[in-house]
């Protein structure tokens, strides 16, 4: 890899710097960041070609901090997803399968690229696009790598290490006394590359805490066996600052899911749920007017809740179908968007709708003045259901300001009905 000393060596961050500065990289046959020409097919390439934050270029099968299963994933794998961002996953799963083949071909470059799952891939986009400066697939960076560059950096500043000497400027003919750049140019090489968020706040020496676990231990044994109220106990242990538990830090807490119906017939769908839920207005799903395509499997809105966290808008991930859903995604769905058709629910962990409602807020939006079907009447207070007025072509958007009060009575629901099964500000009824 052609690097120089104030280069960031992170493929990652490499990534994710050239796409916020707009010069995204350039995928070539050589690692040469001079004399390389582009090739755009990535069953050819080899290397990956940065610009910004600096000219250096990337082997395609380096691993990455980028875990999927607990394994690393190559450079290729993520490039190629950052590429379909726009599509949709069965497409996206289809065009992986085609460019394995063609790596594997004679004239390929060899190796896998590796699939991610609909949540992983949304992470890492949002990651790489600046939306998010965490990742729950993305270990920190090596912190001992940090301090040993940085401790280098501290030599050649210090004068210990260095392979160029002060030079008196009597031997270029100056006055003497004065020193020349080279220097200043070598304690430049030496810094350090700054780490993301979770190496700084780490540091770069562990503490370990176990002797305090062990005077603990020893000494609330003492305390059972010793006679007396436990208040004393109690007393004891908060006049002691070395004998008090440490909190245990809060895990990232995972984002919500919302599940559409795949109807036709549904009056919100992929195509306007995001101008619904997050503008307060309704607009058909087909209208030009829209805010997002109607082709678009994924969509993600952010949503302040007080009652559950008053600081930090939760983000909602909106989805049509579980056909990518992992055992474990089912605890995070918060509501489910249902016309009142049963087959919606096959496929579901619940296809029986009095179970499915005892686990997540089931939601009916109709139109205004028309009967609400019996079917969802019959499955009881599980199911909120509410009323929009008629689309008028001719009036558009004017007029619609019935629809905001609409919004935040669903949004009121949410809410409560999170806060009911157990979410909170560091938690999740998946994850305590």
């Amino acid at each position: 890899m052609a690097n120089s000393g104030s280069a960031v060596t992170d493929p990652l961050l490499c990534l994710r710097h050239s796409i916020a500065s707009n010069h995204p990289p350039v995928p070539t046959t050589s690692p040469d960041v001079v004399a390389s020409d582009p090739e755009p097919n990535l069953a050819i390439a080899t290397h990956l070609q940065f610009t910004e934050p600096s000219r250096q270029s990337f082997a395609l099968d380096i691993p990455t901090r980028f875990l999927s299963s607990e394994k690393s994933v190559d450079l290729r794998s993520i490039y190629f997803a950052w590429q379909k961002k726009d599509v949709a996953i069965p497409d996206y799963f289809a065009s992986a399968e085609q460019l394995n083949e063609q790596l594997s071909a004679p004239e390929g470059a060899g190796g896998k690229v590796q699939h991610l799952v609909f949540v992983e891939r949304l992470d890492l986009i949002t990651w790489l696009e600046g939306a998010s400066d965490e990742s729950e697939y993305i270990k920190g960076l090596d912190v001992e790598a940090t301090a040993a560059q940085a401790a280098g950096s501290a030599k050649v500043a210090s004068g210990a290490a260095g392979g160029i000497a002060t030079i008196p400027s009597s031997a270029a003919g100056t006055r003497p006394g004065k020193q020349i750049d080279p220097r200043l140019a070598e304690i430049y090489n030496g810094e350090r590359t700054m780490g993301d968020r979770n190496s700084v706040l780490r540091g770069i020496k562990p503490t370990d805490f176990s002797h305090i676990r062990k005077s603990a231990e020893t000494f609330l044994g003492r305390s059972r066996n010793r006679a007396g109220p436990a208040s004393t106990g109690a007393a004891n242990i908060a006049s002691n600052p070395a004998l008090v538990s440490l909190p245990k830090k809060p895990g990232r807490r995972p984002d919500p899911i919302i599940l559409l119906s795949p109807s036709a017939s549904s009056l919100l769908r992929m195509g306007n749920i995001k101008s619904f839920l997050d503008a307060g207005t309704y607009i058909p799903p087909d209208s030009s007017l829209a805010g997002s395509t109607s082709s678009a499997n994924i969509l993600h809105i952010s949503r302040l809740l007080p009652s559950i966290d008053p600081q930090r808008p939760l983000r909602f991930i909106l989805v049509d179908t579980p056909e990518q859903f992992k055992p474990d995604y089912w605890a995070r769905v918060v509501a489910v968007f249902t016309t009142g058709q049963i087959w919606q629910f096959k496929g579901y962990k619940w296809q029986s709708p009095p179970d499915l409602f005892k686990n997540a807020l089931g939601i009916y939006v109709g139109w205004r003045g028309e009967d609400i079907p019996s079917t969802v009447k019959g499955w009881g207070r599980g199911v909120v259901s509410t009323q929009v007025d008629k689309w008028n072509s001719h009036a558009g958007m004017q007029g619609r300001w019935r629809d905001r009060e609409v919004v935040e009575g669903l949004w009121g629901a949410i809410e409560e009905s999170m806060r009911n099964r157990g979410w909170g500000k560091d938690e999740s009824p998946g994850v305590k």
